[in-house]
This record gives C-alpha cells, sequence and structure tokens, in this order.
C-alpha cells in the first residue's frame, strides 16, 4: 500500500471512447504521485455486455427513455464505473511503479477483481443513483 504523501491524484480523465473491433468503452486518466517526475497514462477499459449492462440493470432495472436519455445514463454509468475501477486498482498495487497501463475489463485474467466493483459499486449505489436522476431526469 503507497504511503499518504505519495497517493495517487488523477490530473485529467477523457473519454468515453469506442474501441475499434471490441465490446468496450475506454476512458483515459492521466494519474500522478508527488514521487514521480511526471504523470502517467491508464487506459480504462468497460466491457459494454460483462460490465456495463450488468451494473445498469442493477442500478435502474428496465428503464425506459428517449435514445438521448439512455446514452446519458451509458456515459454517466461508464464513467463511474472506470472511476472506482481505478480505485481498485490503486488498492491492488496496479500503480506502484511508474508506467503507462491498460486496465482490461474485469472478466477473463481479471475476473476476480469483479466482486470488489460490485462491492465498491453496492457502497456508491444511491449516489449514482441519484446523479443520473438529476442529470437525466429519469
Amino acid at each position: 500500500m503507497p504511503s499518504r504523501e505519495s497517493s495517487l491524484t488523477i490530473i485529467s480523465v477523457s473519454g468515453p471512447f469506442r474501441e475499434p473491433r471490441e465490446q468496450v468503452f475506454s476512458y483515459d486518466y492521466a494519474v500522478q504521485r508527488s514521487t514521480w517526475p511526471t504523470p502517467h497514462g491508464v487506459r480504462v477499459k468497460i466491457s459494454l455486455p460483462h460490465e456495463l449492462e450488468v451494473f445498469r440493470g442493477r442500478l435502474l432495472g428496465e428503464v425506459a427513455g428517449s435514445p438521448g436519455q439512455q446514452l446519458m445514463i451509458s456515459n454517466l454509468l461508464a464513467k463511474n464505473l472506470a472511476d472506482l475501477k481505478i480505485q481498485i486498482a490503486e488498492t491492488e498495487g496496479f500503480f506502484l511503479e511508474r508506467r503507462d497501463v491498460m486496465l482490461a475489463p474485469f472478466v477473463g485474467p481479471l475476473a476476480h477483481l469483479l466482486a470488489k466493483l460490485e462491492e465498491r459499486f453496492q457502497a456508491e449505489r444511491a449516489a449514482i443513483r441519484e446523479e443520473v436522476k438529476q442529470r437525466v431526469g429519469l
């Protein structure tokens, strides 16, 4: 576990991007520690069928809405999931060394981290639902 004075700071986030030939949204994070000379890049991928759709169902159930509302929900939820995945990767020691990292969906080799994502999602569920309610109007 990194010390408090060298905790990870998110400098910027861009996305979502649709990855070619993959069913994922991705976000690019610039992260920094006080002990690193420069920030480094982390690409976080959110699997559409295995993460986004599953957590959307847990958050809202079957919700109707306009295509624009559905897109806003997907964007809000995907960004929240990406933020949670960065937190999990930090606690798992993925960023102990300074190098560019690609954080894949939590399926396959990283499937063991899905339970941690579910725990954090449940803890944040009410706040995420409220954000969706305020910004999307559902």
